[in-house]
């Protein structure tokens, strides 16, 4: 019992360090990933494989970035885009973990909403913005029906097949036990289908950023979108990358934060960071 007592306390000790040489070897292979990037983009241009107005250098895009810093645009449109997102993301992943969930548990709520669901799902959603500007103006309120519809979509697939995949073994143990529904929904079928619900929510953030930035090229002075569009009007290719450049870096914290912030829910299933 000593022996395994000991092995059991000097496990965790050596699995951490194992693990944070590992950590910094990813994260090193990360930045040479992206170095590399850099550099190769860097090479394109002195090569001059493509015109200084269609592609430019990594330091005129670090200098454009900064002037457009310093004059308090870039910030102020970064800040105005993941607003708009956040607020099409949170109403379109309700609205489809709602909706995913009937369709997952219920027969009749499938029969009933998924066919319309399927038909709908295919049209692209950049497709539907002279409908939005038709029934909701160029204000706000068209760009929260975009992006919310955008959302919605990739949210509703994960959480349907998560709810409609639990294990029937898993149902039989829970009714044998005499839980009742609202138990077997919590405490079975939820956790189980929470990892396939994250993985849609993860897409679903990406897709608020992408219809967000479509849908701000009209009617709005703020935004991402918009400084792209003015950008693309001046022909001025160092701006553009830019704001290319904070809407991917934008994308990629918010991206971060919420799987870092959520993977401990699905601590117990495998998933690979």
């Amino acid at each position: 019992m000593t022996t395994l007592k000991s092995r059991h306390h000097t496990s965790p000790t050596r699995l951490s360090a194992t693990a944070s040489p590992r950590r910094y070897g990813y994260l090193l292979l990360s930045a040479l990933s992206l170095g590399g990037v850099v550099a190769l983009w860097a090479l394109t241009v002195r090569l001059e494989v493509f015109s200084p107005s269609l592609l430019p250098s990594p330091a005129d895009v670090v200098d454009a970035a900064g002037d457009m810093y310093r004059q308090g645009t870039l910030a102020e449109d970064a800040a105005a885009s993941f607003r708009r997102a956040l607020s099409g993301f949170l109403v379109g992943s309700a609205l489809a973990i709602v909706v995913g969930t009937l369709t997952g548990r219920s027969r009749v709520a499938r029969v009933l909403l998924e066919p319309a669901i399927q038909v709908v799902r295919p049209i692209p959603a950049i497709a539907l913005v002279p409908l939005a500007i038709l029934w909701f103006g160029i204000g706000e309120e068209s760009k929260l029906f975009l992006t919310s519809l955008g959302v919605f979509f990739p949210v509703w697939v994960n959480t349907h097949a998560g709810i409609a995949s639990t294990r029937q073994d898993y149902l039989r143990v829970a009714a044998c036990l005499g839980a009742p529904r609202h138990q077997v929904f919590t405490s079975v079928v939820l956790p189980a289908a929470l990892p396939f619900i994250l993985t849609g929510l993860r897409q679903g953030i990406a897709m608020s950023l992408i219809l967000i930035v479509a849908s701000e090229q009209a009617g709005v002075t703020e935004g991402l979108g918009f400084r792209l569009d003015q950008a693309r009007l001046f022909s001025q290719p160092d701006r553009l990358f830019a704001c290319l450049l904070a809407l991917g870096i934008v994308g990629a914290l918010a991206d971060q934060v919420f799987h870092r912030g959520t993977r401990g829910l699905v601590r117990w299933a495998t998933e690979q960071s």
